[in-house]
């Protein structure tokens, strides 16, 4: 979720509303940006939205993008200090969990059974939904020891010289084997992210038939105030055969248990659901997704 930019900055009415109209998709975020929440405000929302989705949130959280404006947090009342997406990231685990925590009003509102409350409403197994995203194999690593399921996007950190899917899938064996070592009661899912454009009409080789060279190969740059080079991993466009055969090489991919595809929205609904009815029908059978 982006603030300050001409979208929604705020993902729970939206994934409510989502809810609302379908009964069996998955509904969730790219990544919540951790560093403008409020880990009590965030538990609360997030409860709800589960329970009116009956289940089907999955949450992603982490440290973000970079901004539309310069320290936009400090607008939000927050002062920056160290970690403190992480230390939010964990406060907000723990509350979901439904921990009784707080001490009670002697004279309450409303009558309530003696002991500690917890926040609620309370959505038993959201917690084993909070995905983290990671841009280093560390904080994949820190992910995995403190139980969420791990996103990895179309970029991560440069940490070796090899193409980025082969990077990725570093990132994932690093993950699951520090979720071993840390001994958790489920099992974790795992992400990765894939820029997929099938072209098989006009109108998707007019858009996507002429990429230059930057959209067909990885790309190594620096994001803004990133002070470590990141890679970029490339774009798959053709025709379905040629994605099905560079996909079924993506190490990555082979690693993670989800692919999520980006799709470019400003096109609008009409043309994204031909994208996506596209993928599932010529590409996904070929490479066993479901």
């Amino acid at each position: 979720m982006h603030h300050f930019a001409d979208q929604i900055g705020s993902p729970f009415p939206l994934l409510s509303a989502i809810g609302a109209k379908t009964s069996k998709i998955e509904i969730g975020t790219g990544l919540i940006d951790m560093r403008y929440e409020n880990p009590y405000m965030m538990a609360e929302n997030a409860g709800l939205t589960d329970i009116i989705t009956q289940g089907r949130v999955q949450l992603g959280v982490g440290r973000g993008s970079p901004e539309q404006v310069l320290d936009g947090w400090k607008y939000f009342g927050e002062e920056e200090i160290k970690d403190i997406t992480r230390e939010r990231t964990l406060e907000f685990l723990k509350l979901i969990e439904g921990e009784r925590f707080a001490e009670q009003n002697p004279q309450p509102m409303f009558p309530q059974a003696p002991g500690k409350l917890r926040l609620e409403p309370y959505s038993e197994g959201l917690r084993h939904r909070i995905w983290w995203g990671a841009g280093s194999t560390q904080t994949a690593v820190w992910a995995a020891q403190h139980g969420m399921n791990l996103q990895s996007s179309t970029l991560v950190n440069y940490e070796t010289n090899e193409p980025f899917h082969i990077q990725q899938a570093k990132q994932l064996r690093a993950y699951k084997e520090a979720w071993k070592t840390a001994g958790h009661d489920f099992e974790p899912r795992t992400l990765v992210t894939r820029s997929i454009q099938p072209i098989t009409t006009d109108m998707d080789r007019q858009l996507f038939g002429h990429q230059g060279d930057d959209a067909k190969y990885d790309q190594v740059g620096f994001l803004a105030y990133h002070q470590n080079p990141t890679i970029f991993g490339k774009t798959f466009a053709g025709e379905p055969d040629k994605i099905v055969k560079e996909l079924a090489e993506d190490e990555a991919i082979k690693e993670a248990d989800t692919v999520l595809v980006t799709i470019p929205n400003t096109l609008g609904v009409d043309y994204n659901m031909h994208l996506l009815e596209t993928i599932v029908k010529d590409v996904a059978p070929d490479l066993g997704w479901r």
